[in-house]
């Protein structure tokens, strides 16, 4: 059986399946919680659009929903079970039915953004306006592995820190998805970058632009006497005063991730500590969400075009293979990105 893919702008003989293949999370959970099921292909809402999945990733924030801890955070997503079954937040692939109401994308357009959940299926419904045109001379792969690891990386540097050329940033957590795409930001926005990771990891944030690193196995960031105006914080790893007295005095702290010791708070209690202590030294603290700005996808875009920035891509998977990945993510300590082509 097969439906059209939009009752008012597809052609008579442009159909697709009624059904997908997805990788699907019905429990929080750990890795074993991910199974392989057919699902249905929504159509299109007012103001969606149904794209065809070339390639996702998959970020920390996947596992976050399908273990469901901070435990807040089931508030929003289903207390006893989630309402967002199919991971990959992160979506690239092709339009293939428009909602009512979506005036600026046509069918076959290729496009980049952030989704709701879905990735990690054969198709998914987004809102039309949380992607952008895909640029020609970038990859499905490297488009998918960009958005919420990117844009978090360019709306905590260029947002949040408003990073000047001449800028000292040190990023702390420089090895993964959103470090990755921080060491190579900051370099774009003219900053001179230093970059915190392990041993296994300094060659690659080396290659990436980075042009200080600290191995974190061996010394410690906050020893040294170096000062920074900005530090990207994806860790949460030391004290608010040790991390604060890194910063020179009118410095700006930006926290992507803390401390998840403790599955009802963490990171809040990590955030509200930060942000008292920023208020006694003066520095200034930023703690926010990404979101798809839909200039902020474009400029993304554009630096992926241009290659000034590229994602470090770890392997490429697919739905099979989700569970295996969120698992690795589950651990803390993954390198880069984890791309998941379905299909």
């Amino acid at each position: 059986m097969s439906v059209p893919i939009s009752p008012t702008k597809t052609p008579e003989d442009n159909v697709i399946p009624a059904k997908m293949t997805a990788a699907v999370t019905r429990s929080y959970g750990a890795a074993d919680a991910v199974s392989i099921e057919e699902l249905d292909v929504r159509q299109p809402a007012t103001g969606e659009l149904l794209v065809k999945v070339e390639a996702s990733s998959l970020n920390a924030l996947d596992w976050h929903f399908l273990s469901g801890t901070p435990y807040a955070l089931r508030l929003m997503n289903g207390l006893r079970t989630p309402k967002r079954i199919v991971p990959g937040a992160d979506v690239a692939g092709t339009v293939v039915g428009i909602g009512p109401e979506v005036t600026n994308i046509t069918l076959g357009d290729e496009v980049f953004g952030e989704c709701e959940g879905g990735g990690c299926g054969e198709y998914l419904t987004v809102k039309a306006t949380s992607v952008v045109p895909k640029p020609d001379a970038v990859s499905f792969q490297d488009a998918g592995a960009t958005p919420v690891a990117g844009l978090t990386a360019l709306q905590g540097l260029r947002t949040q820190a408003n990073v000047q050329p001449g800028d000292r940033v040190l990023i702390n957590g420089a090895a993964g998805g959103v470090g990755t795409f921080a060491v190579q930001i900051a370099k774009a926005l003219g900053a001179h970058v230093t970059a915190v990771c392990s041993t296994r990891n300094v060659d690659m944030v080396l290659a990436l632009g980075a042009d200080d690193v600290i191995d974190y196995t061996v010394d410690s960031f906050v020893d040294g006497g170096a000062r920074f105006d900005v530090l990207l914080d994806n860790v949460g790893s030391k004290s608010p005063a040790e991390t604060l007295s890194v910063l020179v005095p009118n410095g700006r702290y930006v926290s992507v991730s803390g401390p998840k010791d403790n599955k009802w708070l963490d990171p809040m209690r990590y955030i509200a500590r930060m942000w008292l202590a920023s208020k006694r030294s003066g520095q200034s603290f930023h703690h926010f969400v990404a979101s798809p700005v839909p200039e902020d996808l474009t400029f993304l875009g554009e630096l992926l075009a241009s290659g000034q920035v590229r994602p470090e891509i770890q392997r490429v998977i697919g739905v099979d293979d989700v569970a295996a990945g969120l698992a690795e993510i589950g651990t803390g300590h993954t390198r880069a990105k984890i791309v998941v082509v379905p299909g």
